[in-house]
């Protein structure tokens, strides 16, 4: 999916949209997606001025974002002004790299179950080999 198909799949806009491709997606299954970091990400002003690092929350926000685009292909709809995709739960999060300018990562999002609306996914966000973050997120869809 390139940008304009993500952009169809996810509510999230400039500087909140963190998933730049996805390279894999298997609806029920798992998702690949890429996030490039560039210098000129609005959080690397302050965070921090003498050595850039992107904020684990927003990690974890680019693998939530990835599991979003995961869970309307698996249903088969898009967003709409009617509902949100909320982030509810983080589980057995570990920051175990720093991710600085110029890194991509890789997020893997592997669904693991769905029940009663509420979606389980097991997460990976990798800088090549090196796995950056890993977590459990919890995501539902509800009516605003």
């Amino acid at each position: 999916m390139d940008i304009h198909a993500i952009l169809e799949h996810l509510p999230h806009r400039y500087p909140m949209l963190l998933v730049d491709r996805v390279l894999e997606c298997e609806p029920g299954k798992r998702i690949l997606a890429i996030k490039n970091v560039t210098v000129n990400e609005p959080f690397f002003t302050g965070h921090f001025p003498h050595y850039p690092v992107m904020p684990g929350v927003m990690v974890i926000e680019a693998l939530a974002q990835a599991a979003a685009i995961l869970s309307f292909r698996t249903l088969g709809t898009k967003p709409d002004d009617r509902s949100v995709y909320y982030f509810v739960g983080i589980d057995e999060a570990r920051f175990k790299r720093p991710v600085i300018p110029g890194d991509q990562l890789r997020l893997e999002v592997t669904l693991e179950r769905e029940t009663r609306g509420l979606w389980k996914f097991a997460a990976q966000a990798r800088v090549g080999d090196a796995i950056a973050v890993e977590a459990r997120i919890l995501c539902t869809l509800r009516p605003i």
